[in-house]
């Protein structure tokens, strides 16, 4: 069957490409496991569009993977069964800003980044921020409920919609909550589709709320020596400051980030592990106090050096070599852990993976980096330039089972914030009951009867 000239009828056929450099360049997002094997590529313009693009899906059986920035870590915006990819960089206007809300809504194309300026020229601000945001999309951030390094401070992407308007595997078009504060009329089905991966429905219109703009903020970079420790300075500090992220990260992966870019080194001595954390400072007393929770840390052996910026140039500096690590290993095909207990729960957690690590990847490269501030942990394995990407694939998932199952021993998540994706679908039932997965089934069944909805992700 062509399914070409209906899928140019629907969008214009300037809007449709069959070149094998857009087949493979939409065809994957960052994971590199998996063969690109999409039949086409769809620019969407319009909502119209979309319903209709759905209905000629159910009716020739074809599979829609949606597109954003593609900055995903789990597979989840991967073609590789002959599937239509459904790209909304065209859907990307900012439609709507009501200052009384707070809130804009937005064409799913919008690019994070773009979302934060136009708030800032509002006044406002918008806190969902990570490594990504320059690239990532606001749909694909509601599809997977992206978090990043202000949860601890704003919660995830979830807390801040207000309104959906999405697509239904039926082609239905569905308004979800619209925009409203309060609404306490049955269930709320907008937080079905937020972090749904696109199996249910795409979004084709998102309202989403702004807060009030944060005061002036220090960013500090500590030297720690044990994982274990990061969790006593992150007591610490919250008994002086509130803390608007707290972050770690492994040397290595300050290695990493410094040798692929024109940072240098922080500390003239090197420390196993690295703290980055975040606190508004419009005055004197809270520069005061956070010095005080610095100098408790030290006296503690917890912290062995530390450096506090002085002005928002050195803020952004010191963030940068937090948010640089991902990009920085992207090209050493790491196998992504993306796993979170409760925040109380860390330190043993983290022993007890640290001793399965250090024995079941005795010749790996191990990078760790996270948002420990609110459990999230980030362990990447780092495939040898010698050993084929299935062949490491492989070893990996097998001894992932072993750290997966600390994770369901201490009642944790295999995937914090990048999602299932073809990734880790085997892996759902150590973070999921078999009757929650046969509830998400059955929820799928309603909204995607055909299965055509991002097919063969999540479950």
């Amino acid at each position: 069957m062509d399914i070409l000239p209906r899928l140019k009828e629907i969008v214009g056929e300037e809007n449709v490409s069959n070149e094998k450099s857009n087949l493979v360049a939409y065809g994957l997002d960052w994971t590199r496991f998996f063969e690109p094997d999409p039949i086409a590529i769809v620019f969407v313009r319009t909502t119209k569009q979309v319903i209709q693009l759905v209905q000629f899906a159910r009716t020739a059986g074809l599979g829609l993977v949606p597109s954003g920035g593609r900055t995903g870590l789990s597979g989840g915006a991967c073609a590789t069964n002959g599937e239509v990819v459904v790209s909304f960089e065209k859907m990307n206007q900012v439609l709507d800003f009501s200052s009384a809300d707070a809130s804009v809504t937005v064409q799913p194309g919008v690019i994070t980044a773009n979302l934060q300026t136009f708030a800032e020229e509002k006044g406002l601000f918008y806190p969902v921020d990570f490594a990504s945001s320059g690239s990532s999309q606001i749909g694909g951030n509601i599809a997977t409920n992206a978090g990043g390094i202000r949860v601890l401070r704003y919660g995830m992407t979830r807390q801040q919609v207000s309104g959906l308007m999405v697509v239904t595997g039926a082609g239905e078009l569905l308004e979800l909550n619209k925009g409203l504060t309060k609404n306490n009329t049955g269930y709320d089905l907008r937080h079905l589709f937020i972090g749904s991966e696109g199996t249910l429905g795409f979004v084709v219109e998102a309202t989403v709320q702004l807060a009030a703009m944060p005061e002036k903020a220090t960013v500090m970079l500590l030297a720690t020596p044990r994982m274990e420790d990061c969790l006593e300075i992150l007591t610490a500090f919250r008994e002086h400051i509130t803390l608007n992220a707290f972050e770690f990260f492994s040397h290595n992966a300050l290695e990493s980030v410094v040798s692929q870019s024109d940072l240098e080194s922080p500390f003239a001595t090197p420390s196993t592990f690295y703290v980055l954390l975040e606190f508004e400072s419009p005055g004197e007393q809270a520069l005061a106090d956070a010095l005080t929770a610095f100098e408790r840390c030290t006296s503690q052996g917890w912290v062995t050096d530390g450096i506090v910026a002085s002005s928002e140039s050195q803020n952004r500096s010191l963030w940068q070599y937090r948010e640089r690590i991902s990009e920085s290993i992207t090209s050493r095909t790491p196998y992504k852990n993306d796993i979170a207990v409760r925040v109380s729960q860390v330190p043993e957690f983290l022993y007890e993976v640290e001793q399965l690590v250090g024995i079941s990847y005795p010749d790996f490269e191990i990078v760790w980096f996270g948002h420990i501030g609110d459990g999230n942990l980030h362990l990447n394995i780092l495939k040898p330039a010698e050993m084929l990407a299935d062949q490491f694939k492989k070893q990996c998932e097998q001894v992932s089972e072993s750290i997966l199952a600390v994770v369901q021993e201490f009642g944790g998540s295999v995937s914090a914030e990048h999602g299932i994706g073809l990734m880790k679908k085997g892996q759902l039932h150590f973070s999921r009951s078999e009757q929650e997965i046969a509830s998400l089934r059955s929820i799928k069944t309603i909204f995607d009867p055909d299965g055509i909805m991002n097919p063969g992700k999540l479950l």
